[in-house]
């Protein structure tokens, strides 16, 4: 029976979607429908699934099958085969845990978010929509399902980031992203197609993929591995496919959190682990891989030093988060990397639900020096926010401790010092800049501040809440066993066979200590410098930093305006002076023969008998010549 619970995982939300769109196309015409009916349909459908996939999960943990469910065939053309199938081993049933829990709990701080708002049904039939595509990413059974979801997840992102589209800024953002991740996305179907053409099979599933691999050769599998990961630089945002993220903030709050915690950039992360037995045989790849993540969780956190927008300081935070992400997967340890997923997706959630509230307590300012000028008191929001940092900086006993740490000890034991020393000054500059953003909002001094106690819905600080016991707890589901744990997420994904810590524990320790100091420093100097720091003094985004390196102005000049050139000079001139200067000049002398061809056929009797005259004659006279008639 719960076999066929896969679909429903998704069907759940996506059925939220259909009803509320039907209830917001007939509230258009007959202003008829409360915000309740929306808000009952958008978060219960959430639930429903994660209801599902903790059913999944129990069945799944008691009898350790591995489910699927076909529900047709696709497409089934000459020796290619595709059904419409699910897939529920211990990889995707991790994921749909905490995609639809987190997710559930975004959905319910949205209706505190965005109440009053002209287009909430609308915003919540894209929310349901966002939810299911992730689900049908992670539960699809080959790689082609897989880019159904990965596809839908960069429409519904498309659709949020420019939810207010009467302003041009936010249709200008959402454009980005969405061109920015098609590059990616053509990356990940170049990949798919190699991969075919390569192992020239019927069946495209992952099983039947991971059991012929050895069946081709080193290059081909190079090439794949390459090109799929291209994919994910987009999704997760990546050297050089990050530009779309922090520009991603112009949609709603909610739009951020479920962005950043719950789906589409940890999408690329999940990608990558799927594809596990394709990268643990290409090594050049997974190095490849590594780096790109130790440089983008460096490059990402330099630039978070000098933002001002309390949401583009959280983007680029994630963007560094995923750097770390991808040193795990990337040296092989898969488990590791996914659960450094999991952790982030509750801390980062909070952080921006947090933001949210903070942005809604001071009529949607977003500027982090304006915010401290005009504080309020948000006692719940400060606090969580509080919880969040701590985590995301790496400070024990809290959760992002416990699943950066082994990323740090990893990087270490494979002797790649290099990424090591990079993910250690990287932890440096997160505890840096995250606490540069809590000491600025939350507690240094300001002069005018009367601190106003500002009620926050309860739909809005329930879902912090919970959110902040995971962030504090949720590291110890992977218990290290130096400290005498068991490693159950490892335990629990077994199938990825993931690389695990073999260093000795005096080692572990050393480790450990090192990077909870490196952290301690980076606070310590956040507090000398923010704790006090006078406002009347704002820092401003100047500069080579505070400019993000200019790496936007770069891709513009180097892309969009080359582009742009280019398309005037086959408009104006390959176009209009070479091509239609040669056609009209053509289609002149066309007319002119068509004119003197015109005096023959002119309709005139007396011509055409003439004309027929001649050429009898003209027989007559061959015949007479060449045969003597």
């Amino acid at each position: 029976m719960s076999t066929n619970l896969l679909v429903w995982i998704i069907l759940a939300p996506l059925f939220g979607a259909l009803l509320n769109t039907a209830l917001y196309f007939y509230n258009i015409k007959k202003q008829k429908v409360s915000e309740i009916y929306f808000a009952l349909i958008g978060t219960i459908t959430p639930f429903i699934a994660f209801i599902f996939t903790l059913l999944v999960f129990l069945q799944i943990n008691s009898e350790d099958v591995v489910l699927k469910q076909t529900l047709f065939t696709w497409l089934n053309v000459s020796n290619l085969n595709v059904d419409m199938s699910f897939l529920g081993d211990k990889l995707s049933i991790f994921m749909s845990m905490f995609v639809t829990f987190v997710g559930w709990l975004i959905h319910i701080y949205a209706v505190g978010y965005m109440r009053g708002d002209t287009g909430f049904g609308k915003f919540f039939a894209y929310f349901n929509l966002f939810l299911a595509s992730m689900l049908i990413l992670v539960l699809a059974d080959n790689p082609v399902i897989m880019f159904i979801g990965w596809e839908g997840v960069g429409v519904c992102s498309y659709l949020l980031i420019k939810f207010y589209y009467g302003q041009k800024e936010n249709v200008v953002a959402a454009n980005k992203a969405f061109i920015v991740n098609r590059v990616g996305d053509f990356g990940f179907l170049l990949g798919v197609a190699t991969l075919f053409f390569a192992l020239g099979q019927v069946d495209l599933s992952f099983s039947s993929i991971e059991s012929n691999i050895g069946n081709t050769t080193n290059g081909w599998l190079l090439l794949a591995g390459f090109l799929l990961f291209v994919g994910a630089m987009g999704k997760s945002a990546q050297i050089p496919l990050y530009t779309w993220l922090p520009d991603a903030m112009a949609g709603p709050t909610p739009i951020s959190a479920l962005i950043h915690a719950a789906t589409m950039v940890t999408a690329g992360v999940y990608m990558v682990s799927r594809f596990h037995f394709l990268y643990v045989g290409i090594e050049e790849i997974g190095l490849f891989i590594a780096y790109i993540g130790a440089f983008s969780a460096l490059l990402a956190a330099i630039i978070a030093t000098r933002q001002t927008d309390i949401k583009k300081i959280l983007a680029y935070s994630t963007m560094s988060q995923l750097g770390y992400m991808f040193i795990a997967v990337g040296l092989g340890f898969y488990a590791s990397g996914l659960f450094h997923v999991f952790t982030h997706a509750f801390f980062k959630a909070m952080l921006f639900m947090g933001a949210g509230g903070v942005i809604i307590a001071l009529h949607h300012e977003q500027n982090i020096f304006n915010i401290a000028k005009h504080r309020a008191k948000l006692p719940i929001i400060s606090a969580t926010f509080l919880i969040g940092v701590i985590a995301i900086s790496g400070i024990p006993p809290f959760s992002g401790f416990f699943s950066k740490d082994v990323i740090l000890a990893a990087a270490f034991q494979e002797e790649h010092y290099l990424i090591y020393g990079i993910a250690m000054f990287t932890a440096f500059l997160t505890a840096f800049y995250m606490f540069r953003l809590y000491f600025i909002v939350f507690v240094t001094p300001n002069k005018n501040d009367k601190k106003e106690y500002v009620y926050t819905s309860k739909t809005i600080t329930f879902p912090l809440v919970v959110l902040a016991l995971g962030a504090i707890g949720a590291g110890f589901l992977n218990f290290p066993a130096v400290f005498g744990g068991n490693h159950l997420v490892d335990t629990w994904l077994g199938q990825l066979n993931s690389k695990a810590i073999t260093l000795s524990h005096s080692t572990e320790y050393i480790l450990m200590i090192l990077s909870v100091v490196v952290a301690a420093i980076g606070i310590f100097v956040a507090y000398k410098k923010y704790a006090k720091y006078d406002l009347e003094k704002p820092e401003l985004e100047t500069g080579f930093i505070g400019r993000k390196l200019y790496v936007d102005e770069l891709y513009d000049l180097v892309f969009v305006k080359t582009s742009k050139a280019l398309s005037v000079f086959i408009d104006k001139v390959l176009d209009t002076k070479i091509i239609d200067a040669f056609i009209m000049k053509c289609s002149v002398g066309f007319v002119a023969i068509g004119r003197k061809v015109a005096l023959i056929q002119n309709a005139n009797v007396r011509y055409y008998a003439a004309f027929m005259l001649l050429g009898m004659t003209f027989v007559f006279v061959y015949l007479y010549l060449e045969l003597g008639l």
